[in-house]
C-alpha cells in the first residue's frame, strides 16, 4: 500500500512539475515576443513581418503568427507587400513626447 502511495505522489509531483515548467515556458516566451514586436516596431518605423518576428523574439512560428495577428488587430495595422512580394504590416508610427 506504501508503495502505491508512493507511486501517486511520485506521479502527481511530475505532472506538476511540468506543468509548472510549461507555464515558465509560455511566460518566457510571451515576453520574448513582446520585447522583440516592440524592439522591431520602433527599429523598423512601424513596418514588421512574420518571419522578422519570429527571428527575432525566437518561439515557435504558430504563437508569433497568432500575437502579430491579435496586434494588427489592436493596432488597425496595414498588410502591404514590398518589392520582393514580402508580406508586412505597417502599424501606426510611434512619436515620442520629447521630439520637438
Amino acid at each position: 500500500m506504501a508503495l502505491l502511495e508512493l507511486l501517486i505522489v511520485s506521479g502527481l509531483s511530475v505532472l506538476f512539475s511540468l506543468f509548472v515548467l510549461n507555464g515558465f515556458r509560455n511566460w518566457r516566451d510571451q515576453r520574448q515576443l513582446e520585447n522583440a514586436f516592440y524592439q522591431l516596431l520602433k527599429a523598423q518605423n512601424g513596418c514588421i513581418s512574420l518571419i522578422e518576428l519570429a527571428a527575432t523574439a525566437r518561439v515557435d512560428a504558430q504563437l508569433v503568427k497568432q500575437y502579430l495577428e491579435e496586434q494588427v488587430q489592436n493596432f488597425e495595422a496595414v498588410p502591404e507587400v514590398d518589392e520582393d512580394g514580402d508580406m508586412f504590416y505597417r502599424f501606426p508610427k510611434l512619436h515620442s513626447r520629447f521630439e520637438p
